[in-house]
């Protein structure tokens, strides 16, 4: 139950340290598959404490507060829970702050959240207690009214962490706006109100991070000059990727970083080595940089590890320890044979190779991280806590090593490709078994922008045919941001621009979708991507809203005999109602979609783009909060709001997947015939 500047305080002079932040996952599978990944970041990286995002209220809230329990009591790191204040009731906030006390957790990053929604929305269901009765008084609009509220309510129990901006914070969604001299006098307000460490929005310009920084260090008020100042970094992924991300958080890309980037955007592999070149190169040169307090960064991981483990290791961040044992056993070993009475050992790959120490005692299951119980039945019920007589007798294998932990969360080894699988397929059309899995930032449902600027985009619909048209404008381009996308048709989509606007002519909103390829070389600079020499395949997919009244007879067409081997769909409405291709197989089997692959020279068929049923329907509740989120845009009781409210609980979510990809035009005949 440490402190994050207790801990720092404790290290020795010229020490860096860093952290890491998670997010909770968006399916079941996921979080398991989380728990493993965290388990090995852990023990292989060292992280001096880990962050966990929050979502405001309901399900996701929950979700947060068993990530962040998993981290603190079952893996014993020390952890920091993001709070966010805006749209929050006070007993919200109270419960928030009981059960991360509760749970031993002594840190707290609090943020503002999404700009504050008009008066009239914090009712009943944001302002009430349990029994609806109205609460008083206490109302969060900034961070500043967090970290005064937390110190008054539990004095110096929390070590409280607030947020800072490098380049400026857009809180209206304009570049333009942003100004490190307009946000300092907030920011000094938020630390003399109790603030005990400050941590940055990510950015990639280390040029105006030196200047941040310079100018926090010598303000006049004194309130920066030994306060730990902890830079945030976001590894590279994919370039669509860290477009997107900066385009949202106007972190400036400098045209160096931007023109490395380029030279290899199609290939995700390579992009994810230079990627980790730049963020290295980062760190090392703020490293440098003098400082009053140990140097420390924040790394957003995005719950993968394979970039970020890379980094670390690259820039000397990760703690030694003297009892690593450098030597890391990337495949399982080859059990010894006996040949006529001599003994043959069977090899297996090492980095950093070494002979064992002579005389070092090899270690049995004790050395596990955790102690576990010697139990009498033949088999543990609790295998992480439990072992046999006979397991506890084996002499284990070096597999718990830093060294070999580390070469596995890099991907090396046949055990490194097993842990790293979904390194590659993540985001919205990933793997739904991964961590990764769903939007990038992991704070649930959000427009990605201000009220002011929502409605500039979108004005005031009071239609069924004014929502058309601004699906309309967004597919031609007057547009560049819809609800569920923020940014316009990329040149792909580009190529189905026709198909798209006469389904949504008739009222058939899409969201996404892309069109038929087959065998295209990964050189093509419309449909290519991934390394040389390769050839790219996909299936048309078309996902939109359809009003009920279509629905059924849409249905009965896709369900059709002449239709139903030809396509897979997923369908589901905001009640929760699901249909899927899948509802008429034998045993209800749910079918998983490669939508997008590639057969690239020396490596395994790479499959980026999936849908399935777990995923879609984690999807389409995300969907349809959307809806709820832009009604919020618009006053309580305002034609508008009660429009997109009534087409909300109207319309169907349906995704439909063309399998003969070599057919370009298959599924837009199907859907406009």
């Amino acid at each position: 139950m440490e402190k994050i500047t207790d801990k720092i305080a404790a290290l020795p002079v010229g020490t860096s340290y860093f952290s890491l932040e998670f997010f909770p996952p968006k399916t079941a599978m996921g979080s398991s598959n989380l728990r493993a990944r965290l388990d090995r970041m852990s023990r292989a990286l060292r992280p001096l404490f880990v962050t966990v995002t929050w979502g405001a209220g309901g399900s996701t809230a929950t979700k947060s507060l068993e990530l962040a329990e998993l981290c603190q009591r079952e893996l014993g790191l020390t952890t920091c829970l993001h709070l966010t204040c805006t749209n929050m009731s006070k007993s919200l906030v109270d419960k928030a702050l009981g059960d991360a006390k509760a749970l031993g957790i002594r840190n707290i990053l609090a943020l503002r959240g999404d700009p504050p929604r008009s008066g009239e929305y914090r009712d009943v269901d944001e302002k009430s207690g349990g029994d609806g009765s109205k609460e008083e008084g206490e109302e969060f609009e900034w961070a500043v009214d967090l970290v005064r509220y937390i110190r008054r309510q539990y004095g110096d129990y929390f070590c409280i962490g607030v947020a800072a901006y490098p380049e400026g914070h857009a809180d209206e969604s304009d570049p333009a706006g942003q100004s490190l001299e307009h946000d300092l006098p907030y920011l000094v307000e938020k630390t003399q109100a109790g603030a005990d460490f400050i941590m940055t929005q990510l950015f990639f310009d280390v040029e105006a991070y030196d200047s941040f920084e310079k100018r926090l260090r010598e303000h006049e008020s004194g309130a920066f000059r030994t306060i730990p100042i902890i830079p945030g970094i976001m590894p590279i992924q994919s370039y669509q990727m860290i477009k997107r991300t900066t385009k949202l958080s106007h972190a400036r890309l400098p045209p160096d970083i931007l023109s490395r980037l380029d030279a290899v955007k199609g290939d995700d592999e390579m992009v994810k080595k230079v990627g980790v070149d730049i963020l290295s190169e980062m760190v090392t040169h703020i490293k440098t940089e003098p400082s009053p307090c140990p140097r420390g960064f924040h790394f957003y991981t995005l719950n993968l590890e394979k970039a970020v483990s890379f980094i670390l290791e690259r820039t000397d961040l990760i703690p030694n320890s003297p009892l690593d044992y450098e030597s890391a056993i990337l495949d399982p070993p080859i059990p010894s044979i006996s040949l006529n009475g001599s003994s043959m050992n069977g090899s297996h790959s090492l980095i950093n190779s070494q002979k064992k120490p002579p005389g070092r005692r090899q270690s049995s299951v004790g050395s596990d991280p955790r102690n576990r119980v010697i139990i009498t039945a033949p088999q543990t019920t609790y295998p992480d806590f439990e072992a046999t007589a006979s397991e506890a007798g084996i002499l284990s294998e070096p597999i718990n090593t830093r060294a070999n932990t580390l070469a596995i969360s890099e991907g090396e080894g046949s055990l490194g490709r097993e842990a790293t699988w979904d390194d590659f397929p993540n985001g919205r059309w990933g793997d739904a078994r991964s961590p990764a899995y769903g939007e990038i930032d992991g704070y649930g449902v959000s427009l990605h922008m201000s009220i002011p600027s929502a409605i500039k985009l979108w004005g005031y619909p009071k239609s069924f045919s004014d929502i058309t048209t601004i699906f309309l404008k967004h597919i031609t381009g007057e547009i560049d941001a819809i609800p569920w996308s923020e940014e316009g048709l990329n040149e792909e989509t580009n190529t189905i621009k026709t198909q798209l606007l006469a389904l949504n002519q008739k009222g058939w909103w899409t969201v996404a979708s892309q069109p038929a390829v087959n065998g295209i070389r990964s050189s093509d600079p419309v449909f290519g991507w991934g390394p040389k020499n390769g050839f790219c395949f996909q299936k048309g997919f078309v996902e939109l809203f359809i009003p009920s009244s279509d629905w059924p007879t849409f249905h009965t067409r896709l369900t059709s005999s002449e239709i139903s081997e030809q396509i897979s769909f997923y369908a589901s409405n905001a009640a929760g109602d699901f249909l899927s291709s899948d509802s008429k197989m034998d045993g209800g089997e749910s079918s998983t979609n490669a939508v997008t692959w590639g057969a690239f020279p020396g490596k395994e068929i790479v499959t980026p783009t999936i849908i399935e049923e777990v995923s879609f329907k984690a999807w389409a509740e995300e969907a349809f909060g959307i809806w709820s989120e832009w009604s919020r845009v618009y006053g309580q009781r305002s034609e508008t709001k009660n429009l997109i409210e009534h087409i909300r609980d109207d319309v169907w979510l349906v995704n439909v997947i063309h399998h003969k990809y070599v057919e370009q035009e298959g599924l837009w005949e199907l859907l406009l015939s």
